[in-house]
């Protein structure tokens, strides 16, 4: 796609919706300098996002050299900062107008994949230090998978599974990377009426096979104490319900490749946190779903 093309779609789309968006950053003020309006603030940062810039500085930079045809009315770096974080309520309802206004054809009987991934602030000593938006980040998260103790917090997403395709993102949260996964799950729980796929981290009683009464949730079987070795039957099962659930680990590796969401060193408050994110994840949604 031609990017002046993908860049006054987008922003003729969020001009569109932005009069349901509006609510959530409603500003009380007797004066109000809007010549450089919310639209154009979320066009540059969801287009630079989008176009590979990983940090707030990068994106304007880019603004600022190249897209100055379009916006005339940029301000200075330090202004288009606040006024990018006043803003960071608007995300979370725009990644679900973006996933209403997709029209994303999806199987009579869905089954949804479930995992999470970090969101890292900071790493290995310096996380006891760290103290940016301690309303939801905590020091005491933990990666399995890079074996990484890390102060931040984890987004938890359900995605429905499309064959050959990454998943479909429809349920999205972001918690205290403390809390575990099971925990964060359970919150959901009375809401899920699908088949569920998940890794080891949602297990209940080490049951890998939970049946509830709207959907039944599968994990891979754990050793029991003392085991060295899987029963040939337990590895088939892991091996099988590995296959399904492997499209969501790839679908966070295509977000993170995308927008780079996991390190956010660079956050300094709650709500560049909330930017950070949701603002990000809104970008991955505009080149997944493809609304505009």
């Amino acid at each position: 796609m031609d990017w002046q093309y993908q860049l006054i779609s987008l922003y003729v789309f969020i001009c569109k919706h932005y009069p349901h968006l509006s609510g959530y950053c409603m500003r009380y003020s007797n004066y109000s300098n809007l010549r450089f309006s919310d639209e154009e603030v979320l066009t540059i940062y969801l287009f630079g996002v989008m176009d590979g810039k990983r940090h707030i500085k990068d994106i304007y930079d880019y603004a600022h050299r190249h897209l100055r045809c379009f916006f005339p009315q940029l301000p200075g770096y330090k202004a288009y900062g606040a006024r990018l974080n006043q803003l960071s309520d608007v995300f979370v309802p725009l990644i679900e107008l973006i996933q209403h206004s997709a029209c994303c054809d999806l199987p009579d009987e869905v089954v949804n994949l479930t995992d999470s991934m970090p969101i890292i602030m900071a790493q290995r000593g310096r996380r006891f230090h760290a103290k940016v938006a301690p309303e939801i980040a905590s020091a005491n998260g933990y990666c399995a998978t890079k074996n990484l103790h890390y102060y931040g917090v984890r987004l938890h997403v359900v995605g429905a599974r499309r064959k050959g395709l990454l998943p479909l993102p429809h349920k999205i949260g972001l918690m205290d990377a403390g809390i575990h996964d099971r925990k964060a799950y359970e919150q959901i729980e009375p809401e899920m009426y699908e088949d569920t796929f998940a890794d080891k981290a949602y297990q209940v009683e080490d049951n890998p096979i939970l049946q509830k009464q709207n959907y039944t949730l599968y994990t891979p079987p754990k050793k029991q104490k003392g085991q060295i070795l899987k029963d040939a039957a337990d590895t088939l099962l892991s091996t099988a319900i590995a296959s399904v659930r492997q499209p969501i680990e790839s679908l966070f590796n295509w977000i993170n490749e995308k927008t780079g969401i996991q390190m956010a060193s660079k956050v300094r408050s709650y709500n560049g946190l909330m930017v950070h994110v949701f603002g990000k994840l809104a970008a991955a949604c505009f080149l997944l779903f493809k609304p505009i």
